[in-house]
């Protein structure tokens, strides 16, 4: 597939309240157009469209419903999830889940069909996938819709290598016989082991092994060019971690989707002093020990800049980040007791505690005590990990289907059956 360009036009201001009405168009999509919302008529519309001024589309357009989120690992794709599965919910889609007991499709295996829930039956008729897999085009093909539109997200190589060290500390046998990130960068051959090589998948080039090519290949010019040719025809659009953001705008934009489809809370992240200093030497090693997560990087960093100057603009870009900021304040301060993640011991609700790994002290949130009902599980959605997210979709969606194990009820769902936490994410 060659890269798109933006579904959506110029966004535009809707002065006052307004909220984006959505219906069922001709292409399987959402057609959007712009209404007036009254505040006295719906509590959910309250929540979502409040004072601040938000961005609608001044022509009709038609939002992708099928889309496919290749998850890669401690790049914000956890709140890219989140983002997901809000937006299945939201207008009754069907998601493809991880089969049986699994959390995963099948990872680090590369994806088979079999991995899908019911797939055998549904075939071709799931909306989103979303969960960690290891990317096969063939494969995941026969899963999705034909019109299904494919993204991923990057993350600079030097803080993915460090935020996995910490992370996957006790999982990839060459962190875990390392003392620190430094020390281990310092001389890499001495601890990482390719016969290891399901287990330390983390340890180098994870991002260029989830796309579903070899970690450990030779980086020469020619393989690396074909494989970024391969990439740029799987997807239509690959998105920066590091602009997390301008990310989201640039997402809205392309799948024509409203500001709160891609408002989000930050999800899966750590303290602050669980993150460990790269030496610049080790900074710079990085970039060798990776390089083809690297390559990969300053490739896709290239074209997403590329893509919002020919499709947006900066000016325009600045604009509209600065109403996404806005508007995730304003729901920071509608749900959030003290307007700001905290760590795991002062999470008060433990069915919204998010998986913990590592040394990592993942954050989590705590859900102000005053809310009504319905502002009360929009908030919660926005703040439950994936995995008690997941469970809950699963169970909705394959209601006569054994539970996903989880030692926790859902927020929203207390009368759900409790089972055990998985061993590692």
């Amino acid at each position: 597939m060659a890269e798109l360009g933006a579904l959506g036009q110029t966004q535009a201001e809707n002065g006052g309240l307004g909220r984006v009405e959505a219906k069922t168009g001709s292409l399987g999509g959402i057609q959007r157009y712009c209404l007036s919302c009254f505040p006295h008529a719906l509590p959910s519309c309250r929540f979502w469209r409040s004072s601040a001024q938000l961005l609608v589309t001044p022509t009709p357009c038609h939002a992708k419903t099928n889309v496919m989120f290749l998850k890669t690992h401690k790049t914000a794709s956890s709140t890219v999830l989140n983002i997901l599965f809000r937006f299945t919910e939201k207008y009754n889609l069907t998601i493809a889940l991880p089969a049986d007991q699994r959390f995963h499709l099948g990872y680090p295996k590369r994806f088979m069909t079999s991995f899908v829930e019911k797939f055998q039956t549904k075939g071709q008729n799931y909306n989103i996938m979303c969960n960690h897999l290891r990317f096969n085009p063939s494969e995941v093909h026969k899963v999705m819709p034909g019109n299904t539109f494919y993204f991923s997200i990057l993350r600079n190589p030097i803080f993915l290598l460090e935020s996995s060290y910490v992370y996957y500390k006790n999982v990839a046998p060459a962190f875990s016989s390392s003392k620190d990130v430094n020390e281990y960068l310092a001389s890499p051959l001495k601890y990482y082991r390719e016969e290891d090589y399901t287990k330390n998948i983390y340890a180098k080039n994870n991002m260029w092994f989830d796309f579903g090519y070899d970690n450990n290949a030779e980086d020469n010019e020619n393989y690396t060019q074909e494989v970024l040719k391969e990439i740029e025809q799987n997807f239509h659009l690959i998105l920066i971690a590091d602009y997390f953001d301008e990310s989201m705008i640039l997402l809205k934009h392309t799948l024509c989707w409203d500001l709160d489809d891609v408002i989000y809370f930050k999800l899966n992240s750590r303290s602050n002093d669980t993150v460990q200093t790269l030496t610049p030497e080790s900074k710079e090693r990085i970039k060798t020990w990776c390089s083809l997560d690297w390559n990969l990087y300053l490739h896709f960093n290239r074209s997403f800049w590329r893509r919002i100057e020919e499709t947006i603009g900066l000016e325009e870009l600045e604009k509209e980040v600065n109403h996404l900021r806005m508007r995730q304040k304003e729901l920071m301060e509608t749900c959030l007791l003290g307007q700001e993640a905290v760590v795991k011991t002062h999470i008060k609700d433990k069915t919204l505690l998010p998986f913990q790994s590592g040394d990592a002290n993942i954050l989590g949130y705590n859900i102000r005590p005053d809310l009504n009902n319905e502002t009360l599980k929009n908030c919660q959605k926005m703040i439950v990990p994936e995995l008690q997210y997941m469970s809950y979709l699963y169970s909705l969606q394959h209601p006569h289907k054994k539970r996903k194990p989880l030692d926790l009820p859902l927020p929203w769902s207390s009368s759900l059956e409790k089972t055990r936490v998985p061993s590692q994410n």
